[in-house]
């Protein structure tokens, strides 16, 4: 999963030009404004909307979607007129972030449990900066230093997820091959690692890897994402050259899951993967 931003999207549009984020900016001043009026400072708006300040931050900078549960507790807490939603319905795509990835990325931030499945590169969530850069450098058509610099800003930006969310569960079943390949050459991998490792540690998040050599194998159809809505509604997503797609239909969604559920039977357990990726760092 690449999140839109990588090897298989990107933030251009057609013509090869950024995707615009005025729209973005816009917001995110008529929220500072209504929270000046307010007397609020970051600070002290930010656990009124149980967000973090450096979400909030980022929102007022123009350079993070605003998730639906800001937009509607920043209405009633800054007591707006209506003016913050409406500004809402004029955000049209997100800075960094392919459109066709758009509808996804807002179900994610709100999601109270996210799993992955990926064999073709290491998740968007979990890539170190030196591993996200060096998929930028060798996309085709090649970008731009801006074009690299700002989808390289939302990647890791959106990586504050796993953080600033302790209470949504992240589950990441990854190919043992993934680290194998050596994208980017022997320390841009070993940084990689560290920073599996490293989200690894969370209470929140688990990693199994799937051995490199397996009779039977559930995910053989390609990657896949699901996610649960806080309403526990699931939805999956699904991938390919330059698009993606929803997949709200339960029936799909049902098979998405049968299919997770036997990885995680047949992966590594997540002590057992973390020890693999020890020893992996130390061979390369």
């Amino acid at each position: 999963m690449t999140d839109g931003v990588g090897m298989t999207g990107g933030t251009t549009g057609s013509n090869g030009e950024p995707e615009p984020s005025d729209s973005l900016r816009t917001f995110g001043e008529i929220v500072k404004i209504f929270r000046k009026r307010a007397l609020l400072t970051q600070e002290q708006f930010a656990p009124l909307v149980q967000y973090s300040v450096p979400t909030v931050a980022s929102i007022e900078q123009g350079r993070r979607f605003p998730p639906l549960a800001f937009i509607e507790r920043s209405e009633i807490v800054l007591d707006a007129f209506g003016a913050i939603k409406a500004a809402a319905k004029h955000l049209s795509r997100r800075p960094g972030i392919a459109s066709w990835f758009h509808q996804w990325a807002q179900l994610e931030a709100e999601a109270i449990s996210l799993y992955t499945y990926e064999c073709r590169l290491i998740p968007g969530l979990l890539q170190s900066e030196s591993y996200a850069r060096a998929l930028f450098l060798n996309q085709l058509p090649p970008l731009g230093d801006a074009q690299i610099e700002k989808q390289l800003a939302a990647r890791l930006d959106r990586q504050q997820l796993l953080r600033e969310r302790p209470n949504t569960n992240y589950s990441f079943i990854l190919e043992e091959h993934l680290f194998l390949r050596r994208t980017g050459g022997a320390d841009v991998t070993r940084q990689a690692i560290d920073h599996v490792l490293d989200f690894a540690e969370l209470r929140n998040v688990e990693v199994q890897i799937m051995p490199q050599t397996r009779e039977s194998h559930a995910g053989l159809d390609g990657p896949i994402q699901l996610l649960e809505t806080p309403e526990h509604k699931w939805y999956g997503y699904s991938e390919g050259q330059k698009c993606g797609h929803l997949q709200a239909d339960p029936a799909v969604v049902s098979v998405l899951q049968m299919r997770y559920a036997r990885m995680r039977s047949q992966a590594h357990t997540p002590e057992d993967s973390v020890g693999l990726l020890q020893r992996m760092r130390g061979a390369v």
